[in-house]
């Protein structure tokens, strides 16, 4: 007892240091969401289990407008499995700088925090899976490359387990 006391102790501490998004405040160029989440984009991703295998790949087109504050981002998903699927998000940035986002297959709100050329979005996800629907929590890491491309990498758990990783390069057109 004492020995699962201290490893969920030590779980929590490593919990506590994950890095924040402010360390990479020097980084440019600088993200802009307004600017580079405007027009249409494409992106191409996979999904990779636990074991690091390639469950699923995908494209992303994504049609998106800022009007004042508050931006709206259309995407259509093409799946490797001949699936396709949309979701469409609202985003507002809030006086603090922050970001804020909704979209219907979002729990609650997404956070979204931006700093230098990075943007860390969390939010819980209802993801269906051979027929049930499940609350998994995204931590997603984006980083400006230059003006045309943006990397993303997520990382998926649920009750503090890992349960995979959403790797995607977004290029504006």
């Amino acid at each position: 007892m004492k020995l699962l006391c201290a490893a969920l102790f030590s779980l929590g501490l490593t919990a506590c240091a994950a890095p924040g998004v402010e360390q990479y405040r020097a980084e440019q160029p600088a993200l802009d969401l307004k600017t580079y989440l405007n027009g249409t984009l494409d992106a191409w991703g996979m999904f990779q289990g636990r074991s690091g295998e390639v469950k699923k790949r995908f494209h992303v087109r994504i049609e998106a407008r800022w009007d004042g504050d508050t931006g709206v981002l259309d995407e259509h998903f093409q799946w490797s499995d001949g699936t396709t699927s949309r979701r469409v998000w609202t985003l507002k940035r809030q006086p603090d700088g922050t970001y804020r986002g909704t979209a219907d297959d979002v729990v609650g709100e997404a956070l979204g925090e931006l700093s230098g050329n990075a943007l860390r979005w969390r939010y819980v996800l209802e993801l269906p899976v051979d027929g049930k629907t499940y609350h998994v929590d995204f931590d997603d890491w984006m980083f400006l490359m230059d003006d045309k491309v943006m990397l993303n990498r997520s990382y998926m758990s649920k009750w503090g387990v890992r349960l995979g990783e959403v790797t995607l390069t977004f290029v504006k057109r």
